[in-house]
């Protein structure tokens, strides 16, 4: 049996859907794994001992996307089954026109595959669930199964430190909203300075917040770090992750990624719905949040131009919820 699976688009979202994936692997267990998607998602996913081949969608860059869209399907070629854990039009064609006998699509509203042969049982309510469990209803849909979520997976291994190790992560895709702010990451950083190495990471675009960040520690005088802002791969970036101590970070796919490692995380929530995007089934994770009437509000930007679901939120907030972490039973911290 051959299966397609269209990843989801950006990072976070891509590690949240691994459970389902895992599911969806148990349900045949015999099968040939197909992933196409963005390449992040599949960089991030293809270390995984089930998966044999890997398509990275361009279809986007260059030219008339039905086109390149029909060019990628042709690529593809027909599966036994094809699912897509994305809702949009281009990705029900690219399903469409791969030829593949049966194909489901995730859709947002009610977690369920457009296919005839859905498992009435797995319609599972949309607005109360943590993303995982969304995406794990879809797979449901797809199978006739009723398997509830595990963890998150990551196949890469996890990069040895030297030295108790403290992980930034100061940016965040989806918009400036869910930034909180490099003169606050540093004063967190400067306090634990004296027991951890520092590493700063981010995106391409987000060197200018991490070198922000470079620059207070240095007025700080704290040298025990390092900025890997744009310079590492995505399996780089998951090893890197996986193997600190204690990771600080905005709602963003690194905090996903430190998820899926069980590492010590304190996640800074504004405008985006916590219930829905927290850290899965990390036990050694604190959210650090304030409960606002216009919070969260999803904007890319603060529509009230005060931004104050970020702004209220103090340094000495997340130290005390990193110290919190930290005063945990040794054996409770360790990796699971």
């Amino acid at each position: 049996m051959k299966i397609l699976i269209e990843l989801p688009t950006w990072l976070g979202d891509a590690v949240m859907a691994t459970p389902a994936l895992e599911n969806l692997y148990a349900a045949y267990p015999d099968a040939e794994i197909t992933l196409v998607g963005s390449y992040v998602a599949t960089e991030a996913l293809k270390a995984h001992p089930r998966v044999n081949r890997v398509v990275v969608d361009q279809s986007k860059k260059n030219g008339f996307r039905p086109l390149n869209i029909y060019r990628l399907a042709r690529v593809l070629g027909p599966h036994d089954l094809a699912l897509s854990f994305r809702s949009h039009l281009y990705s029900k064609l690219l399903l469409t026109l791969t030829g593949s006998k049966r194909h489901h699509l995730y859709k947002k509203n009610n977690t369920t595959s457009q296919s005839k042969t859905q498992n009435p049982k797995s319609k599972i309510q949309n607005s109360t669930l943590h993303q995982v469990e969304k995406y794990a209803a879809f797979i449901n849909a797809v199978t006739g199964r009723e398997d509830r979520p595990g963890p998150l997976r990551l196949d890469w291994p996890a990069r040895t430190y030297p030295r108790p190790t403290l992980g930034i992560n100061p940016g965040a895709t989806y918009g400036s909203a869910k930034r909180w702010y490099p003169e606050k990451f540093a004063d967190v950083a400067a306090a634990l300075s004296d027991r951890f190495d520092i590493v700063i990471f981010g995106g391409p675009n987000e060197t200018d917040i991490a070198g922000d960040i470079e620059k207070l520690l240095q007025g700080q005088n704290v040298g025990n770090m390092s900025n890997l802002a744009g310079k590492t791969t995505i399996p780089e970036l998951c090893s890197a992750i996986g193997g600190l101590d204690l990771f600080l970070t905005g709602d963003s796919g690194p905090m996903h990624v430190a998820a899926a490692y069980r590492v010590p995380t304190v996640a800074i929530f504004g405008p985006t719905r916590w219930l829905e995007t927290s850290q899965w089934m990390n036990p050694t994770s604190r959210i650090v949040r304030h409960e606002l009437e216009c919070a969260p509000c999803m904007k890319r930007t603060c529509p009230l131009k005060h931004h104050d679901c970020m702004q209220g939120i103090t340094a000495t907030e997340v130290l005390q919820a990193a110290e919190a972490l930290l005063n945990y039973p040794p054996g409770i911290r360790h990796r699971l």
